[in-house]
C-alpha cells in the first residue's frame, strides 16, 4: 500500500503543501489503529493494515518537508535524523509493545492510536507549511501512480543511476530484516529474547550513526564520499554477516554495520540537491515507492535463497549466509553504479 500511495501522497503534497497531508495522514493513521483495536476477525486486522500502509506513506511528504526546510549542506544530517527517528521507533515500538501487550493483546493498537493522535495534536499546533504557494504545481494522477512515477524517472536523466542505486542499497538490507531471525536461531541457537536485544542493539547503533554522525560526515567529506564509505563498510559487514562463525563476532559487526546507515541519507541529499523545489514531494514519492518494492520482493527473494541453501539440507552442507553473500552483491553493484553515476554529474 505504501507502493501505491506513495507517489500520491507526494504529488499532494507539491500540490496543497506538506502541513494538511501530514495532518490527515496522522488522523488516518489515529482512526485506522483504533479500527484495528476493535477488529472482529483477521480479515479486518488486514483490512486496517492496508490503510495503514496508505496513510504510512506519509513518509514521502515528510521526506519532501525536510528538503524544503533544509539547505545543500544539511540535507545529508536533516535525512539522517529520519533515520535515527526510524531505529529509535524500532527499538522503543516492539518493546513498549511487548509490556503492553501483557495486558491485552489488543491493548498496543489503542497505544499506537493515542500516540497517533497525539502526534497530531502536537503537529496541529507547531507545525508551520514548509512549501510556499509560488513553489507549488498543479496536481496529475498521471504522474502520482507509482507507474506514472517511475515513468518520471526518465525526466530525472541525471539522477536515473541513483534511482537504481538506492533501490540495490534497500534491497541489500532485506537480508537482514528477513532472515536475521532464522540465521541467529539456527547456526547460533539463539533464543527469540536472545533475537530481540541483539535487533535493539542494531537499532541503537544505526540511530547514533545517522541522527548524530551523518551530518558531521557529510560536513567532512562531502556526500559523495560519505555514501562511498557507507556502501564500502556495508558491503564487507554483509560478507562478515555470512561469514560468521560464533554469535559473539556479530556483535561485534553491529558497530560497523551502523555506519552503513551514511549512504541512504548521503544519497538522498545529493538527489534532493538536484531538484526542483515543487517536485521535492514527486521525488521522494519516487523513492518511497522504490523503498516499498524493494520491502516487497526483498524479503521473498532472501527467504526463497535462505530457504534453497538450509531446508531438507545436512547440517555441515547448510549455507546460513547465503543471503547476505547475495546482498554483499548488490551492494557491490550499487557502489558501482553510484561512482558511474557521480562521473556523469
Amino acid at each position: 500500500m505504501q507502493f501505491l500511495f506513495a507517489p500520491i501522497l507526494g504529488g499532494l503534497s507539491d500540490r496543497y503543501g506538506r502541513r494538511p497531508i501530514l495532518l490527515i495522514s496522522l488522523f488516518g493513521l489515529g482512526i485506522d489503529y483504533l479500527f484495528m483495536f476493535f477488529a472482529p476477525s483477521l480479515f479486518w486486522l488486514i483490512a486496517g493494515r492496508c490503510i495503514a500502509g496508505m496513510f504510512g506513506a506519509s513518509f514521502t511528504t515528510a521526506s519532501a518537508y525536510i528538503a524544503d526546510v533544509s539547505t545543500a549542506e544539511n540535507r545529508t544530517k536533516n535525512f539522517g535524523l529520519i533515520g535515527a527517528g526510524f531505529g529509535i521507533g524500532f527499538v522503543l515500538g516492539p518493546a513498549l509493545g511487548g509490556y503492553l501487550a501483557e495486558y491485552g493483546l489488543r491493548i498496543p493498537f489503542l497505544a499506537a492510536a493515542g500516540l497517533s493522535l497525539l502526534n497530531l495534536t502536537y503537529g496541529a499546533l507547531v507545525l508551520k507549511e514548509s512549501l510556499p504557494l509560488a513553489k507549488r504545481r498543479p496536481f496529475s494522477f498521471s504522474r502520482s501512480n507509482p507507474i506514472g512515477a517511475f515513468m518520471q524517472i526518465k525526466k530525472y536523466k541525471k539522477l536515473a543511476l541513483l534511482f537504481a542505486v538506492i533501490f540495490l542499497y534497500y534491497f541489500a538490507g532485506m537480508a537482514i530484516h528477513s532472515s536475521w531471525n532464522y540465521l541467529t536461531e539456527g547456526k547460533f541457537d539463539w533464543t527469540p529474547k536472545d533475537v530481540g536485544i541483539s535487533l535493539a542493539v542494531v537499532g541503537i547503533c544505526v540511530a547514533v550513526v545517522q541522527g548524530f554522525l551523518a551530518g558531521t560526515f557529510s560536513k567532512k567529506y562531502g556526500d559523495k564520499r560519505t555514501a562511498q564509505i557507507g556502501l564500502i563498510v556495508f558491503f564487507f559487514s554483509l560478507l562478515g554477516i555470512g561469514f560468521v562463525s560464533s554469535g559473539w563476532i556479530l556483535y561485534a559487526l553491529m558497530i560497523p554495520y551502523a555506519f552503513t546507515g551514511l549512504a541512504g541519507p548521503a544519497i538522498k541529499a545529493i538527489m534532493a540537491n538536484n531538484t526542483k523545489d515543487d517536485e521535492q514531494g514527486e521525488l521522494q514519492g519516487t523513492i518511497t515507492s522504490l523503498v516499498s518494492l524493494s520491502e516487497i520482493i526483498g524479503p521473498l527473494f532472501m527467504m526463497g535463497l535462505f530457504t534453497y541453501t538450509t531446508a531438507n539440507i545436512p547440517d555441515d552442507q547448510k549455507i546460513y549466509g547465503s543471503p547476505y553473500f547475495a546482498a554483499a552483491f548488490f551492494v557491490l553493484l550499487a557502489f558501482m553504479l553510484f561512482n558511474k553515476a557521480l562521473r556523469k554529474k
